[in-house]
């Protein structure tokens, strides 16, 4: 098939550190190729993929010390995918509701992959307003807010299978939290649970701007009272020997995670992860075989001295049987020629609903 996969600007593809939606548009595009596709992947000028790359923008948006007005650059994003629309037999975007509008007023099949929360009140109307266009979700629970929207299917994320590995020689010896410093995502919960299981922590995230505040208010006292190391933002090849040396990841959330890519990152190096039940994390863990899923800090203080039971190298299995970057990959596949032949019954419809 001839594919376009379009990403945000706002980081690399993949990203050169912190990035879920970007690093998933990257492994989906490696593995479109490698089953044999021609893809062209719309991205900034700096992103690296063996498809051809349409180069939106000269660099990710996030590295950019000149761009103050994010949304311009991804609109002239969307305008150039539109002009070479008729190039592809699909075109997936991985944007959120940026291409409706345009891309329902033209013939070529399109598909939108939702990578965020979608319980926000200003999301509805303008999901009612194009109800005929197809959407993937990553998590069957991302839905539950938007329930009748037009969903082609649930994908899961995938890595490529030796991306992430387990390291062996590892002394196993404190709890980890992967990814963002933010109040959704529960860092303060994760270090009063080490610090009540006597374990240190070791904190591998970012901090974005918009949660500056929240992290010198809250994060940073915590920090001074000892116990836990800020390792920063680490890049893929320090993530094995991160996940592997911890008894455990921990994901604590506070809120409807629609996926949560480092439970798989951490599944794939044989680390199981306790997690707070919310979102997707009861479709992602199997409970008592790849982690553990508790209801409060209470329950994962608990489980801390039960994780260290399960088996690293069923963790591992597991990963390799679900959530692999090929088994995304196909799984697209599947729904992209099934929105593709039903081009000619729905696209008077699809128009329609957009005029």
């Amino acid at each position: 098939m001839r594919i376009a996969l379009i990403a945000p600007l706002y980081e690399a593809v993949p990203p050169k550190l912190y990035g879920g939606t970007e690093r998933v548009v990257s492994f989906l595009t490696e593995e479109l190729v490698a089953l044999g596709h021609d893809v062209t992947l719309f991205a900034s000028g700096d992103s690296v993929t063996r498809a051809e790359l349409h180069p939106a923008w000269p660099q990710a948006l996030r590295l950019d010390p000149l761009i103050r007005d994010q949304l311009a650059p991804n609109l002239l994003l969307l305008e150039a995918v539109h002009r070479r629309a008729d190039e592809f037999d699909v075109m997936h975007f991985h944007m959120d509701y940026l291409p409706f509008s345009l891309f329902s007023r033209q013939p070529t099949p399109f598909v939108t992959t939702l990578h965020g929360r979608l319980d926000l009140p200003e999301l509805k109307p303008m999901f009612n307003a194009f109800p005929r266009v197809p959407l993937v979700s990553i998590s069957d629970n991302q839905r539950r807010p938007l329930p009748d929207a037009n969903y082609v299917g649930t994908v899961y994320h995938g890595l490529p299978a030796g991306l992430l590995t387990p390291v062996s020689g590892i002394k196993v010896e404190y709890l980890a939290f992967l990814g963002r410093i933010a109040p959704e995502k529960g860092p303060d919960a994760a270090i009063r649970i080490a610090r009540a299981s006597g374990i240190p922590l070791k904190i591998a995230a970012k901090v974005d701007v918009a949660d500056r505040v929240y992290f010198e208010t809250v994060i940073r006292p915590m920090l001074a009272e000892g116990g836990v190391e800020m390792v920063g933002e680490i890049s893929d090849a320090r993530k094995p020997a991160f996940l592997a040396g911890a008894v455990a990841l921990l994901m604590p959330i506070a809120w409807p995670e629609p996926f949560g890519l480092v439970m798989i990152e951490a599944m794939a190096c044989g680390t199981p992860t306790i997690a707070f039940n919310r979102g997707s994390v009861p479709e992602i863990i199997d409970d008592g075989v790849t982690g553990i899923i508790v209801e409060n800090e209470a329950g994962a203080i608990a489980a801390v001295s039960r994780v260290a039971r399960l088996s690293r190298r069923k963790v591992r299995a597991v990963f390799a049987d679900r959530f692999t970057a090929r088994r995304m990959a196909q799984d697209y596949v599947a729904i992209y020629r099934n929105v593709a032949s039903r081009l000619g019954s729905d696209r008077p419809a699809l128009m329609e609903a957009a005029d």
